[in-house]
């Protein structure tokens, strides 16, 4: 059994406070060499859209970086300064095309509900959530058709992510009309995306913008969304009902540690140790490999490696007779893709 909280906490509390030079230092690692490998894109157009396309990589892992940032400054954890903060979530809203304060709000709800069955979103999120094995089965066959599609391997890894990026977060759809300064917030970042993409389509010309930018929110989205996704479904994840919920166990048994080369923390942010970033939310990235180090037994028992976290996205029920998340295949009465329209189409023939 885990220590109690206030333990817990007296592990991780002197890992919480920011350090303004290393968090400058992260600036100039993540945006400053971001834009320089834009510049190289942009130059590199004129030689060869193959190694546009080759820098696009590089640039992608930065932007994730970029969003790491954000991410911090949302929580208050970069700068010692709120102010700070602030201004580059902002700026750093506008280079990974989320809304700083609408997401920094939406965001604030997960680290309260992580892997609680009762308390789970009902927004458009499928990445962090998932129905119970016994609610899936309960829906009519078209409904499960509908609830699995989204979750193909394809649509849910490859074809989703960029539309997030691009699409969804252009609009506060789930924002509650009373959250009037987030909702600004979409719309002030939208201008200034519109802003940026005028004056650099006028400067050299908009076919280039589409050309550069395209291939980076594409690969960035495809990588930060599964990383969001392995966080808090992958094999061996505890999910509670809120009677049984507790935070230590839904910390350290409910989010994973990703178990990455040195090279993979430094371009992931740190987010692989995400345990300790739901143990506190307050701990700069640029600090939790060394809150790692010095706490490796509160690592999970079964740490995630790339290879399990790359089959990890499959897990999209959770069955709470076994207590595990599994995949749709395991549903031993779920029918397939193909099952389902053959069952409409015996369901209209017997109805007619």
């Amino acid at each position: 059994m885990y220590e109690a909280r206030a333990q817990l906490r007296g592990y991780i509390t002197p890992f919480e406070k920011p350090n303004n030079w290393l968090g400058v230092l992260q600036l100039v690692t993540s945006i400053g060499l971001y834009i320089g490998t834009l510049v190289l894109m942009y130059w590199s157009l004129r030689i060869s859209y193959w190694l546009t396309l080759g820098l696009s990589l590089p640039a992608s892992v930065l932007l994730v970086r970029v969003f790491i940032v954000q991410h911090d400054c949302g929580h208050g954890a970069f700068f010692t300064s709120r102010r700070a903060n602030d201004i580059v979530g902002r700026i750093c809203g506008v280079l990974t095309l989320v809304p700083y304060q609408n997401w920094r709000r939406q965001h604030a709800g997960h680290h309260a509900n992580w892997n609680n069955l009762d308390r789970r979103e009902s927004g458009a999120d499928i990445y962090s959530t998932c129905l119970t094995v016994d609610e899936y089965r309960a829906l009519s066959p078209w409904r499960r058709f509908l609830y699995r599609l989204p979750r193909h391997p394809l649509l849910a890894n490859l074809v989703i992510p960029p539309l997030v990026f691009l699409l969804l977060y252009r609009f506060p759809f789930d924002t509650p009309r009373t959250w009037k300064r987030e909702r600004r917030s979409v719309w002030l970042t939208n201008l200034s995306i519109t802003i940026a993409i005028l004056a650099i389509g006028l400067m050299l010309s908009f076919k280039a913008v589409l050309l550069v930018q395209f291939p980076i929110v594409t690969i960035t989205a495809i990588i930060g969304v599964w990383l969001f996704s392995v966080q808090h479904r992958f094999e061996g994840a505890l999910w509670r009902r809120r009677s049984e919920w507790n935070f230590a166990d839904a910390s350290l048994n409910g989010t994973s540690y990703l178990a990455l080369a040195p090279v993979l923390h430094w371009m992931t942010g740190n987010i692989g140790f995400h345990h300790l970033h739901h143990l506190s939310q307050r701990i700069p990235n640029y600090r939790l490999m060394a809150c790692d180090r010095q706490n490796a037994h509160l690592r999970p028992e079964r740490p995630l490696t790339l290879r399990s976290a790359l089959g990890a996205g499959n897990l999209t029920l959770w069955d709470e007779g076994a207590g595990r998340l599994v995949r749709f295949r395991d549903v031993a009465s779920a029918p397939g893709l193909d099952g389902m329209i053959r069952n409409t189409k015996h369901h209209k023939e017997f109805t007619a």
